[in-house]
Order: C-alpha cells, then sequence, then structure tokens
C-alpha cells in the first residue's frame, strides 16, 4: 500500500511516517516509479511505534527498543518489559522505560514548583487547599485552562484627565 493508506492504517499523518522513515524505525520499499510502498509487517511496527509515543516515549527511546519492535504482537503493544521468556522482563527496554518514568517524574515536579511559585506571585493558595476547590468552579471564574481566560488583567493607562494615585 502506498503512504496515505498506510498512514491511516497505522493511525498516523504520511508526515508521521515519513519522519519514522527518517529515523530509521521503518524503511519502504519503493515501486519503479519510486513511490513507497508498506506492507502489513510494516503497519504492525509503526502501530507500535505509535503506541510507544502515546506511551510517553520520545522518538529516541523508540529508536533505542527499534530491534524489539519484531517482536511484539499484532494485536499491539500490551507490554514493553515483558519480553524476554526466561526472566519476564527486557533488561534493555525496561532501562528505556525507567529512564523516561525518571524524566517525566523531575518535569512534573518542575512544573509543580512553577506552579506553585505563580499561584503565590497572583496570590492564589496552594493547590489541593480548601479555597482552591471553592473558587474553582467556572462560576467563579476559575483560571486552570488555557481557554477560561486570561491570567492577568490588563488595565489601561489613565487618561490624562484621571487624577493618579496617591494624589
Amino acid at each position: 500500500m502506498r503512504i496515505g493508506d498506510a498512514a491511516a492504517a497505522a493511525g498516523m499523518t504520511p508526515r508521521a511516517l515519513r519522519y519514522y522513515e527518517q529515523q530509521g524505525l521503518v524503511t519502504a520499499r519503493r515501486t519503479p516509479s519510486g513511490h513507497r510502498v508498506y506492507d502489513a509487517e510494516d503497519i504492525r511496527r509503526l502501530r507500535a511505534v505509535r503506541e510507544l509515543r502515546d506511551a510517553g516515549l520520545t522518538v529516541g527511546d523508540v529508536r533505542a527498543v527499534a530491534p524489539l519492535l519484531r517482536t511484539m504482537p499484532a494485536g499491539g503493544v500490551p507490554d514493553l518489559l515483558l519480553q524476554d521468556p526466561e526472566s519476564g522482563r527486557c533488561s534493555a527496554a525496561e532501562a528505556v522505560a525507567r529512564r523516561r518514568l525518571a524524566d517525566l517524574d523531575a518535569r512534573i515536579e518542575r512544573l509543580s514548583h512553577l506552579r506553585e511559585r505563580l499561584a503565590a506571585r497572583l496570590g492564589e493558595p496552594e493547590a489541593g487547599a480548601p479555597e482552591v476547590a471553592e473558587r474553582a468552579g467556572p462560576a467563579t471564574g476559575a483560571r486552570a485552562g488555557a481557554d477560561s481566560g486570561p491570567v492577568f488583567r490588563l488595565v489601561a493607562a489613565p487618561s490624562p484627565d484621571t487624577p493618579a494615585l496617591g494624589a
């Protein structure tokens, strides 16, 4: 099948498929006219790549476990770590997954710290405080998401007729 059909079957865009090909995660065969063609095995591999990316692994992480992709079942990636029948685990895949998990934990810690600092500057209570739950409803002007309104209120510059503060 051609790239558009293969991408749709794998649940991604043709651009993503080309990128994964460029990264060495899949290799397309070419027709005499130069068109890329993919078979069922390529689609299975691309689905595994997509599932691993959706699970939080980076392209580099997936590249590190790429040799395992050919051994993954056709139904998807049930558990990246359960590949070695003797030990019940694949040490290389487990190391990659644990490294990514540690990175995610560090990012969450950093973002939580940044959130606390910004909330403190806005005079908001810490997350989890009872006042937060009371103010979080849409009727009270919650500011949790990007679409929920501005975080800062901009005030227009005073007109020349407006007296200065403290005057």
